[in-house]
Parts: structure tokens; C-alpha cells; sequence
């Protein structure tokens, strides 16, 4: 295993450069930084639970386009920009002229005069890509059809709070392996030293490009990516478990045909036997139980569900303040 995924205190690690730089992948992230950041995140919330003030980004707006909607997303990075100070303003397609046409290139040029970061919620990653070329202020991935890394920067967070350690650890992921969720885990994972094990039926694997980069990352890390069609195999002695929605938002036509296809890789009380004793479970919601996931399982001692969806405000704040500090 490399020194370098021997957990340390955040004094240990040398802070990384990241001020200016957008955060579309954890894939262009180093392990070094992706670490600092959950050390970062770790310092907020320890901030924020005594209550003491911690205005590092003060005067700083982020605008943050919605094309689709979220909970989450939504009050996370709002709250999280007043915690740290600042100020964050919501706009959906609705309320700017990209949802009547305007292209992306004159968008991020024209809100890069007005705030100093951006954060988008799209369908497509290459629009987030486009916006980040043509912005000259951070772009932040708030989700994509590829990608999801706000989200598993909080998951990482959560499995450090309730397991001391990521590398070493076996994450199993069931379900629909080629959405957001799935590459973003497996790319964290393969960062961070944690092994994992996807189990999806044919036609839902992971994307091929994505897993061949996590891969050629797990190799330097020590992180083993199994891609598999057997659930039983993937979540055999996990020590996380982790599953997603069946059918996501653009998807709902073909809601009846997932439904059928994805049946057996359910989150049940029966295949989490498998797992290890002291497993968590991970979901970024929402959810829906009877489907992807059993309510108990979800609403059960090993669920850490809620701890999760909190420390989306968390590991946003950490993002923020070392991209705009």
C-alpha cells in the first residue's frame, strides 16, 4: 500500500494549490487533494457543530444553475455559502437566457463578470465541460448524467466518520452501473485506496472510458475495481454498501423495463447477509423504497443515510473554500 494513503492529520499534508481551479470530476483530482479536502471538510463541520463563525469566503457570490431541480444540491451549497460568508444565487433555466437559447460560451462569460463561482445541476457533462472552457471563474459540477462528485466527496466523508480509514475498505455498489453515482464512486474509491465492487445486469455496466481510467488510477493507489453481473459476488464481506435510484430524472420513460431488468440487484436484508457485520449503507437519495432498496435496510441500524445527505454541506463547504479562499 502507498504511504501516501496512510490516513493522516490534515497538519501532516501539504495544503495543494487548487485556489481557481473547477471541480468537475474527482478523476482530475489528486489522492493528496482529495484527501485535504475531506480533512478541510472534517475542520467545517467540527466549526460549524460549536457553533463558531467561519467566514473564509465573505463578499464571494456563487451562482448556481439549475437546469435540473434538487433538494440537496440546492440548500447545501446555499446554506453553505452563508455559513462560509458569502452569498449564492439560484437560477433556474426558467429565469436565464440559456433555457431560451443563449449558448453555454456566452453564458459563463457573461456570469464570470458577476460572481465568482459557478455551480451547474445538467443532463449533459460536456455542457459543464463547455461552461468550465469559457468561464474564467471555478466551475463546479453539481451533477451530470456522468458524473456526481459533490456527492461522493460527502459519501467519503461519510465512510471516514464511521470507519477511521477509506483505503483498505470494500465498497459494493448495486444496481444501474453506467449513471453518475456508479462512475463518481468508482473513480473516488480507486483515488482514495478503497476497493469496489459494481454489480449491474447487461446493459447498464459502467462507462467503458470511465472505468478504464479508474482502473489505471486503482492501480497506483492499491484500489481493486471489480465490474460484475453477480450481486452476491459484489457485496460479499463489503463494508460499505451503496445503491441509487433505478430509473433518474430523463430516464422516466423507461421506468417499467429498469424496474424489470434491475430486480435482483435490490438492496435487501437477504444479500446484505453478505456483507460484513458492521457494514454501513449508503444512498444519496431520494429514495425509493420497495425498489431499489428495502425500507429496512434504509431505515435500519446500518443506514447512514441522513449523516450522508448532511455532510453534502460539509464537503461543499471544503470545495469552496480551497477553489475561492
Amino acid at each position: 500500500m502507498s504511504n501516501v494513503l496512510k490516513w493522516n492529520a490534515k497538519d501532516t499534508l501539504k495544503k495543494p494549490q487548487l485556489k481557481g481551479k473547477d471541480f468537475l470530476t474527482l478523476g482530475e483530482f489528486t489522492t493528496d487533494e482529495l484527501l485535504y479536502m475531506l480533512e478541510e471538510a472534517k475542520e467545517l463541520k467540527s466549526l460549524q457543530k460549536q457553533g463558531k463563525p467561519h467566514p473564509y469566503l465573505s463578499g464571494k457570490v456563487l451562482g448556481m444553475i439549475f437546469e435540473k431541480s434538487s433538494t440537496r444540491t440546492r440548500v447545501s451549497f446555499e446554506v453553505g455559502m452563508l455559513q462560509l460568508g458569502g452569498h449564492a444565487i439560484f437560477l433556474s433555466s426558467r429565469d436565464i437566457q440559456l433555457g431560451r437559447g443563449e449558448s453555454i460560451s456566452d453564458t459563463a462569460k457573461v456570469l464570470s463578470r458577476y460572481v465568482d463561482s459557478m455551480m451547474i445541476r445538467t443532463f449533459s457533462h460536456e455542457s459543464v465541460v463547455e461552461l468550465a472552457e469559457h468561464a474564467t471563474v471555478p466551475v463546479i459540477n453539481g451533477l451530470t448524467d456522468l458524473h456526481h462528485p459533490t456527492q461522493v466527496m460527502a459519501d467519503l466523508l461519510t465512510i471516514l466518520e464511521n470507519k477511521g480509514k477509506l483505503a483498505g475498505l470494500k465498497m459494493c455498489y448495486l444496481g444501474d452501473g453506467n449513471n453518475n453515482m456508479a462512475h463518481s464512486l468508482m473513480e473516488g474509491a480507486a483515488k482514495v485506496g478503497m476497493d469496489i465492487s459494481i454489480a449491474s445486469p447487461a446493459g447498464y455496466l459502467p462507462d467503458g472510458k470511465i472505468t478504464e481510467k479508474a482502473i489505471a488510477d486503482g492501480k497506483l493507489t492499491g484500489s481493486k475495481i471489480v465490474i460484475t453481473h453477480n450481486p452476491q459476488e459484489a457485496i460479499k464481506d463489503a463494508d460499505v454498501v451503496v445503491t441509487d435510484v433505478w430509473t433518474s430524472m430523463g430516464k422516466e420513460a423507461e421506468t417499467e423495463k429498469r424496474l424489470q431488468d434491475l430486480k435482483d440487484y435490490q438492496v435487501n436484508q437477504e444479500l446484505c447477509q453478505l456483507a460484513k457485520e458492521d457494514y454501513i449503507f449508503l444512498h444519496c437519495l431520494p429514495a425509493h423504497r420497495g425498489e431499489e432498496v428495502t425500507a429496512e435496510i434504509i431505515d435500519g441500524p446500518h443506514s447512514v443515510v441522513f449523516d450522508e445527505a448532511e455532510n453534502r454541506l460539509h464537503a461543499q463547504k471544503a470545495i469552496l473554500k480551497l477553489l475561492l479562499e
